[in-house]
């Protein structure tokens, strides 16, 4: 009888030693585009499978694209610092003044074209972007590949063209950059922006391709325009993020499989794919019927960056103001880019 009750113990203490020792844990991840987006079959989907097999099924990720879970999209960062959902995919700039130092990235002349070469050098500078960051766990900082204006009569010749037009922009600083140039900026989620267009709320918007083909954006616009050599307007900067309160309540080796796909394991990979993702959505819009990509003069995209040269002094000095030495993140952010190629 004693050895009975020994060898029931010894198996007890097993069962509930087991799901300790194997603990699985599932992720909820929540993004603002639809299920066929580049953000979740090339970024979300890869990294998801990534983190699943590492961890031999220990770790499950289920994905919610279009704001499956409910709220809107500028909702996202507070859903998952407050624990609504685990991992966001979203851009900074739909909460303004959240992230004051990542902006630096998303002003004129810093992005030159290349998604790959800025968000290594956003790597570069996460030292000084952190407390940015402190209230969630970044997984990566990332750019896409920049803003073309994308124009729903046709594209313009000069920088007089966009005086009065109406464009969307995704940031507070496009907003700034897009009153430089005499037009009016009208903010709004990029899930918003077809219908804005259809029903030409918007003239146009600031947009990298890689977005035309889940949006359609083809069957919308006439004309979409970049620089010489595909310089861009700007870019956006994304945030892949992970509840802090949830990675640091997994296990240290499920933690160390997180940290072994995150950051600077990531950059260099996900910046060449938002590069290589512009290519389709460049076609689509060449190919549609009365569609075309135009790139602009190289004197006329000169005027447009050296008219929207005063928006880096307004960021620096507003920056500056709330006690973040927004110059010196200027200059570190050129070094950074120079470093890359830029």
């Amino acid at each position: 009888m004693k050895a009975y009750a020994r060898l029931s113990a010894v198996v007890i203490g097993a069962l509930v030693a087991l799901p300790a020792a194997a603990q699985e844990v599932t992720l909820t991840v929540q993004h603002f585009l639809g299920p066929k987006a580049p953000a979740q079959t090339k970024l979300i989907e890869p990294w998801a499978k990534r983190v699943e097999e590492a961890s031999q099924g220990r770790i499950k990720v289920e994905i919610f694209p279009a704001m499956a879970l409910g709220g809107k999209p500028p909702e996202l960062y507070r859903q998952v610092r407050d624990g609504v959902v685990d991992i966001v995919w979203t851009l900074p700039g739909y909460t303004p003044g959240v992230f004051p130092r990542v902006e630096v990235f998303e002003l004129p002349g810093i992005h030159q074209g290349s998604a790959a070469q800025t968000t290594l050098a956003i790597q570069d500078m996460m030292p000084a972007l952190a407390p940015d960051f402190a209230d969630v766990h970044p997984l990566l900082i990332h750019s896409h590949a920049g803003n073309a204006l994308h124009m729903v009569d046709g594209p313009i010749a000069s920088a007089d063209d966009l005086a009065g037009k109406k464009l969307r922009t995704p940031s507070r600083t496009g907003a700034w950059m897009i009153e430089a140039w005499g037009a009016e900026p009208v903010g709004m989620p990029v899930p918003e922006l077809p219908q804005a267009l259809a029903k030409k709320v918007v003239d146009g918007a600031l947009v990298p391709f890689e977005i035309v083909p889940p949006l359609k954006l083809q069957e919308l616009t006439a004309a979409s325009v970049e620089g010489p050599e595909g310089l861009r307007f700007g870019t956006a900067v994304f945030l892949l993020a992970m509840n802090k309160a949830r990675y640091e309540s997994l296990p240290e080796d499920l933690r160390a499989i997180i940290d072994a796909n995150s950051g600077a394991n990531l950059a260099a990979e996900i910046g060449k794919v938002w590069d290589d993702v512009e290519a389709p959505g460049k076609a689509l819009q060449a190919d549609s019927p009365g569609g075309q990509v135009v790139e602009l003069d190289g004197a006329v995209y000169e005027e447009l960056i050296a008219r929207a040269s005063s928006v880096t002094d307004r960021w620096v000095e507003e920056i500056t103001a709330t006690g973040i030495d927004g110059q010196a993140l200027v200059d570190e952010a050129r070094k950074s880019m120079a470093a890359h190629g830029n």
